[in-house]
Formats: structure tokens, C-alpha cells, sequence
């Protein structure tokens, strides 16, 4: 059986791999996977990630950040499923906890923070909301 919604996948890894403590995961790797996770790197939710290549096949290694015992992502939502899109213009992008969490858009010019496509003035497909 295939998979319907990779994305909602990762996030209940990390989810999940968060709730019980544990420092690193893996992943099936996609380039869309990995936009996401270098933006979670960038902006100080996770450790690191990198590519591992065994054969033809490749995986994300995910380092999860926590401090002082706790995870540092609250919460992590899936906000466009493949069975409701959501998507909205520059202008109209949401405030995740009045600025403290981050949306992640997907947008013409590429994926990036909801900060970053305000300033770029370019709207897209809201993927997920990081607290």
C-alpha cells in the first residue's frame, strides 16, 4: 500500500519521536522533505539533518533539539492535507503565536517561512505550523 500524505508522515515521526524522548529518526528521503526540515533546522527546532544513501535508496536522519528534558516543538500541524488544500496570498499568511512559532509556505519561489514570503510578498500552500 502506498502512502497517501508523506508529509503528515514525518511530522507524526517527530511528533511521536519527541513525546518519547528519543534524540534522532529516520526518514524516506524527498527534496521536499528536506526543504522542511533545513527550514526547522534554520529557524532552531531541530539539531540537524542529513542524507543517507544506501544504495538507491536514500533517508533523512533527523536530530531532534530538546532543552532541559523538554522538546523544543510544542506543536507541530499538518495544515494542508491532500484532501483540503490550503492556500492564501502574502497578505493574508497567519500569525502562528502572534510570531513566536512559524508557518512553513510552499511558494513559486520555493519553500520558506511565513516571514520570509511576507517580506518576498509571495503567497502559497500553507504545508505546516511550528510552535
Amino acid at each position: 500500500m502506498s502512502m497517501q500524505d508523506p508529509i503528515a508522515d514525518m511530522l507524526t515521526r517527530i511528533r511521536n519521536a519527541q513525546t518519547i524522548g528519543i534524540k534522532s529518526i529516520l526518514c524516506p528521503h524527498s527534496n521536499f522533505k528536506f526543504n522542511i526540515l533545513n527550514i526547522l533546522k534554520d529557524e532552531g527546532f531541530i539539531e540537524n539533518v542529513e542524507v543517507l544513501a544506501a544504495g538507491n535508496k536514500k533517508e533523512l536522519r533527523i536530530e531532534l533539539k530538546y532543552y532541559q528534558g523538554k522538546p523544543v516543538i510544542e506543536k507541530i500541524i499538518r495544515q494542508s492535507k491532500p484532501s483540503l488544500r490550503t492556500y492564501c496570498g502574502h497578505d493574508a499568511i497567519p500569525l502562528v503565536r502572534g510570531g513566536l512559532g512559524i508557518a512553513i509556505v510552499s511558494t513559486p519561489q520555493g519553500v520558506m517561512t511565513d516571514k520570509a514570503a511576507r517580506t518576498q510578498k509571495v503567497g502559497g500552500e500553507i504545508v505546516c505550523t511550528v510552535e
